[in-house]
């Protein structure tokens, strides 16, 4: 009996043992897991190289590498370096080999990346949730290079995989890929939710949740929800960085500039000195236009940070500081020394225009300066033929030759009881809609035209879908016979209208006539095809808009 029981003790010993390094490991993983998602990337790192250092089997690397993938600005090269090494610990490693793969489709070689993935999951047998969950997570992680359908396929089967009980980021990524697919499909907002509704229960931080339904809400443009849904994320954990990036862009969507700079304080605050998140960080200060701040914050990181894009967004504030040869010279910079070439975007070419636009402005040779001006337009077509916001392309270039509202003369401009009641009612509640566009109107019946259009920009910033606003503003350009901004103007308007359902555009039939007959009067000489277009529309639209009539009459005669 005695031998018996010392052989018991020594195998409950060493089940003991193993359970003990199994949840030393579990719970490191879960840490590293944890602070990926809380955007603590230099932490996570630290956690994973840990993990190595005790273990260098080929799911630690996987799991170090991986990070290198997951934070704002892939670093491909370090991941590629761990996935490599995860493989000559292991050859056969199917995580590794999906974060090669990764590194494809992140690089823009989509058809081949997810063929790839595919064929690990199926030499899988499907057998092991983790690989199936990267393999779906993989094909979420690039805005421009994913494949939402498969990666729901992946994650569905992750989560029926596992039955020791589902983690709560399977959920959350789930949602994360359903969401890839609300601009084709708006009805998958129900299942992101769904989906972010069973991650809630066990997760361990309910800030991650709160936190992606607050965005999705952001996403569906329904912000009483969306704010809802973010102080319920700071409020379950104040020190999660995310939510307070997703209060600065709900923020910054409201154009409320002290108040995103808080939220973007707290950011900072609370997410970890990695220089990929600091760079995150001046990315955000610079579209809130806090341009001090972003360039603080990008000079503290810039000699630490390897990755060229640095250049990029340093080319961007020297453009905001009218700073044009620097700019060009670090947009150059960016577009010589990136290594994927994929890297630069529709936008990147758009800021080149605008900044030879710039340089163009002081150039005294005509015949250079006509040159310049015609390869800038070239430029900015690129960003503007890709649907890019990145900025408004054509605004910004009449910024350049001088043009917009000006807002000393808004200042200056005439004003009214009920415009001084509004502008109160609006300092109490910034996103009261019907008072900016009273205050909007206001403006334009005392012929303060400056200040129309700046409030009608509010409400764009607001609702980007209503289209009166861009009216309105084309109105108000008009009567400051500033012909290029109004018809840029008029011309959103339509665009905007023409997106609508056939039933809203019906209601707006008469002034779309009016739109339209502007815009052909705008371009009688540099675009007569258009303008006889143009003309024609409008009398369709408004058969007896005398003025459309006598215009789109000499434009027949004409021809």
């Amino acid at each position: 009996m005695k031998n018996v029981m010392n052989i018991s003790k020594k195998v409950v010993l060493g089940v003991a043992v193993g359970f003990f390094a199994n949840f030393t490991f579990a719970q490191s993983l879960q840490e590293g897991i944890t602070s990926i998602d809380s955007h603590k990337y230099a932490q996570a790192k630290k956690n994973f190289e840990e993990m190595i250092s005790k273990s260098a089997s080929a799911e630690n690397y996987f799991y170090l590498g991986n990070t290198y993938l997951t934070q704002t600005e892939p670093d491909f090269t370090k991941a590629e370096e761990y996935f490599r090494k995860g493989l000559a610990a292991d050859s056969k490693d199917y995580l590794n080999k999906i974060g090669l793969a990764t590194i494809k489709l992140g690089k823009g070689n989509k058809a081949a990346a997810i063929a790839e993935i595919q064929k690990i999951v199926k030499d899988s047998r499907e057998r092991d949730p983790e690989v199936l969950f990267r393999a779906g997570q993989a094909l979420t992680l690039f805005e421009k290079n994913n494949d939402a359908d498969l990666a729901v396929q992946f994650l569905d089967k992750a989560i029926e995989k596992s039955r020791k009980g589902v983690p709560a980021h399977y959920y959350y990524t789930l949602g994360d890929a359903f969401r890839l697919k609300l601009t084709n499909s708006p009805q998958v907002a129900g299942d992101a939710m769904t989906a972010y509704d069973k991650a809630l229960p066990v997760a361990a931080n309910k800030a991650s949740v709160y936190t992606r339904m607050g965005t999705l809400w952001m996403q569906a443009q329904q912000w009483q929800k969306a704010r809802q849904e973010i102080t319920k994320a700071i409020a379950a954990d104040p020190t999660y960085a995310p939510a307070y990036k997703a209060l600065a862009n709900y923020e910054i969507r409201f154009q409320q500039a002290a108040n995103a700079t808080k939220a973007l304080e707290n950011y900072a605050k609370y997410a970890d000195e990695d220089p990929d998140t600091q760079l995150e960080i001046a990315k955000l200060y610079f579209t809130n236009q806090n341009y001090a701040n972003a360039r603080a914050t990008l000079n503290k990181v810039f000699p630490v940070v390897q990755d060229p894009i640095k250049y990029k967004l340093r080319a961007y504030l020297d453009y905001a500081d009218k700073n044009y040869t620097q700019a060009q010279a670090d947009l150059n910079t960016f577009i010589t020394t990136v290594t994927d070439k994929a890297r630069i975007y529709p936008a990147d070419r758009g800021l080149e225009g605008l900044i030879i636009a710039g340089l163009a402005k002081d150039e005294k040779d005509e015949v250079k300066k006509s040159a310049m001006m015609q390869e800038a337009q070239q430029k900015i077509s690129i960003a503007k033929n890709a649907k890019d916001q990145t900025l408004d392309w054509d605004a910004e270039m009449i910024k350049i030759k001088g043009g917009g509202a000006n807002v000393a003369a808004a200042n200056a401009g005439p004003t009214s009881p009920a415009i001084e009641a509004l502008k109160k009612q609006i300092a109490a509640n910034p996103n009261d809609v019907d008072a900016i566009v009273k205050l909007g109107a206001a403006y334009q019946e005392v012929q303060n035209w400056d200040a129309a259009i700046l409030t009608w920009d509010k409400m764009i910033a607001i609702s980007p879908t209503w289209a009166y606003s861009y009216y309105a503003k084309g109105a108000a350009y008009q009567q400051l016979s500033n012909a290029e901004m109004a018809e840029t103007s008029y011309q959103k308007f339509i665009n905007t209208v023409l997106a609508q359902k056939p039933e809203e555009q019906a209601q707006q039939k008469e002034t779309l006539s009016y739109a339209y007959y502007a815009v052909a009067f705008y371009n009688l000489e540099k675009n007569p095809a258009k303008a006889k277009d143009y003309a024609a529309k409008a009398v369709q639209l408004k058969p007896d808009y005398q003025d459309a009539i006598e215009l789109n009459k000499q434009l027949n005669s004409d021809s």
